[in-house]
């Protein structure tokens, strides 16, 4: 069953990548651009939500 849980915690970190890299170049921009910053941040919000949606619906099949 450990196999199993580490198998889902893998996959749930691949398929939020793009929302971990929007975080990152948020947080690179925050000082110079903090509108831009701010769009970022609210997209990797909505990218994170989402995609917690389909794993949970996914996994609960």
């Amino acid at each position: 069953m450990d196999g199993l849980l580490l198998f889902i915690i893998l996959v749930y970190l691949v398929l939020h990548i793009p929302a971990f890299i929007l975080l990152i170049v948020g947080s690179v921009k925050r000082k110079k651009n903090p509108e831009t910053a701010k769009k970022l941040f609210i997209a990797a919000g909505i990218y994170f939500l989402i995609g917690a949606g389909i794993c949970g619906t996914i996994m609960t099949r």
